[in-house]
């Protein structure tokens, strides 16, 4: 029985993108022929499977067609192994002769530790912290200052790792390339891996003379003010991402930074999505008679009418009182619940006037 690439990953039809790189790091990680009792021809088979599914250009052909028609036009331009970079792959048993792991990129880098040969640039770690807002600042926005402590760039050398004065020089491990190779000798034959370089990083540059201030790193960590900017409308739990921010790298992009958004509770509001809630206590005779009141809102205090005849749990729209939406323009509503007073304690009048009225 002929399997298609979606058995031989182990993933359904409609896995995500993420979910088939997951199930083909797994499976590549358990059959790589140069691991104990790994598989050259099953290695083969799903790197096949994963180059064609992996691709959303490539698996939207294969859908279209189907498996043994996809097959028949030869891959519609290449899902075959050397696809992938594995150049002479066929007849690996006899010595895979030429094989570079370096043009797997960045999924065999995380997979078993061959590294990626610089083709993506280096990123420093994403930072998280909480901010803590008002109900007013989280549903008007606000600008805020903040001060992660994380690592910067060297405002001494300006990330270059270099004294003043000083220069780089070509590194003596990978003799400026910023890459070293290693070759394995194994059974199946010989086996080459890149690395970016250890000593330099990658860059192929060392500091002739170190910074003082970083030690050559071109890196410090320290706490370093932010002004940021904190849209209208969010709300308790949301999350705002600051590109940029997060953690230094020399001779990368820095992370990003990830703010956790908390919002203190209001004494007399309650929030759900764009609109408000709120409560009114109204006397018996201004609930029975009608009336004007003063209620809060988001922007201060308005006029509400109480009509004749409201009773306890009515429930009055303040239209667009609310939050104002995050994206877009406009605004939520408030609502506001009537709660009716009754007296406990009567005069003799007003039990005759209410005895009368019964």
């Amino acid at each position: 029985m002929i399997k298609d690439y979606y058995e031989i990953l182990g993933v359904k039809k409609d896995a995500s993108q993420e979910e088939i790189k997951r199930a083909f790091r797994k499976l590549a990680h358990q059959h790589h022929p140069d691991k104990a009792g790994g598989d050259a021809e099953k290695f083969k088979e799903i790197n096949k499977a994963y180059q064609t599914i992996g691709d959303e250009k490539k698996r939207a052909q294969y859908d279209q067609f189907g498996h043994s028609t996809y097959e028949q036009m030869g891959g519609m331009g290449g899902s075959n192994a050397s696809g992938f970079g594995f150049d002479g792959f066929n007849g690996f048993g006899g010595g895979a002769q030429g094989f570079n792991l370096n043009d797997l990129g960045d999924i065999f880098g995380q997979a078993f530790g061959f590294g990626g040969g610089g083709r993506s640039p280096k990123r420093g770690r994403h930072v998280e912290m909480d901010l803590v807002l008002t109900f007013e600042e989280a549903a008007f926005g606000v600008k805020k200052i903040i001060d992660p402590y994380k690592t910067v760039t060297c405002d001494e050398c300006e990330g270059v790792g270099a004294q003043k004065g000083s220069k780089l020089v070509n590194c003596g491990n990978c003799q400026g390339t910023g890459q070293v190779k290693t070759v394995q000798q194994t059974i199946l034959g010989s086996f080459q891996s890149v690395r970016a370089c250890t000593r330099c990083g990658g860059e192929g540059k060392t500091p002739e003379k170190s910074c003082n201030v970083c030690s050559g790193s071109g890196i410090v960590k320290k706490a370093k003010q932010i002004e940021v900017k904190i849209p209208a409308g969010m709300n308790d739990g949301g999350v705002l991402r600051i590109g940029g921010e997060g953690e230094a790298v020399k001779g990368g992009l820095a992370g990003d930074l990830y703010l956790n958004i908390r919002v203190k509770k209001h004494p007399n509001f309650v929030r759900d999505d764009f609109d408000v809630y709120s409560e009114e206590e109204v006397s018996f005779p201004q609930a029975a008679l009608g009336a004007k009141i003063e209620t809060a809102t988001l922007d201060g205090q308005v006029t509400l009418k109480i009509p004749a005849g409201t009773q306890p749990g009515t429930v009055m729209r303040l239209k667009s009182k609310g939050v104002p939406y995050l994206r877009g323009s406009g605004r939520g509503d408030h609502f506001v619940t009537i709660k009716v007073k009754v007296p406990t304690k009567l005069s003799r009048q007003q039990k005759k006037a209410l005895e009368d009225w019964e």
